[in-house]
This record gives C-alpha cells, structure tokens and sequence, in this order.
C-alpha cells in the first residue's frame, strides 16, 4: 500500500512543487529534477520495471535532455525548463513522450499567448504589492514554462503504467 501511494503521490506532487516555484520564483530548483531521479531510481525497480525498461526510459530522459539543452543553448527555454522536461521523460519513457511532448507544448502555447497578452495591461494597484506577479508581468521577463511543462505531465500521468497498476478500490478500503 505504501508503494502505491508513493507512485500516487511522488510524481504529481514533484511536478506540483516544479510549476509553483517557476510561477512565484521564475525558477526551478535542480533538486526537483533531481528529486524526479531519485524516486524513479527507487520506485521503478520496486514496482517491477525491468533493467530494460528502467534503462528505456533513461533513454528517452538523455534524448530529452540532449534536445532541451540545445534550445536552452539558443535562449529559447531556462535551465530548470530543459532539465525539469528530461527528468519527467525518464518517467514516461518512450511510450508516453510524444503525449507529454504536444500537451506541454499546446499549454506552453497558451500559457505564453495569454502572459503577452496580460503585460500589454497595466497590473492593478492592489497587485503591485505582489513581487512574484511584478516579476511575472514584467515585459522583459520570460516565461515560466514549468508550469505547461506540469499541467502536461499531470494530464499524462493518469495514462501510465505508474498508476495504471494500482488497485484504487484496494487503498479506497483502508
């Protein structure tokens, strides 16, 4: 059961954390990409995930990585962006990449329309206390594209092996 709910919870809460540190700091700290490592390194042999599979998936995480790094090369993503995205394609391995890929994309698509749009206005007086949405509706700010890359991850995560495994009405029970 313990398991179970560490399969539950680990990844989604992880992504969680990413996307509001990037909303209120505009970064992602390494650790929780390195967190990501860590609890895919301890859950996947423990859920039964074969060496094959376990190094599939690191497989698709280097590809990521590779991929990411060359747009953060060119400006285009942060830091914390390229190595959050390759540390959630380790969990997702090849199977699910390309889902995780377009969803994280259209929402990056979305987030980055709508934040444009939002800095043409001037921000209301009783938010400018707020230095999080100063510095999120200042026009020579970036985008926090943890959050797409989040909001991707966790409309994915429900399709996985991860928890499609699990026997919800066996933990309903406890």
């Amino acid at each position: 059961m313990m398991l179970d709910l560490a399969r539950l919870s680990a990844f989604p809460a992880l992504m969680a954390f990413a996307a509001a540190s990037d909303l209120f700091t505009m970064t992602i700290s390494n650790r929780v990409s390195l967190a990501l490592v860590a609890c895919f390194l301890v859950l996947a042999p423990l859920t039964g995930m074969g060496i094959n599979d376990i190094l599939l998936h690191f497989g698709a995480g280097a590809l990521v990585l590779v991929f990411a790094f060359a747009c953060f090369a060119r400006g285009w993503v942060g830091g914390g962006d390229a190595k959050l995205a390759a540390a959630t394609a380790l969990w997702f391995g090849f199977a699910h990449l390309l889902n995780y890929l377009l969803y994280a994309s259209v929402f990056g698509g979305v987030l980055t329309i709508a934040l444009l749009q939002l800095r043409q206005w001037p921000l209301p007086y009783p938010l400018t206390t707020q230095t999080w949405l100063l510095r999120l509706h200042a026009k020579e700010s970036g985008i926090p594209y943890g959050i797409a890359l989040a909001i991707g991850a966790l409309m994915i995560y429900p399709d996985t092996d991860w928890v499609k495994a699990i026997d919800l009405a066996h933990i309903a029970l406890r």
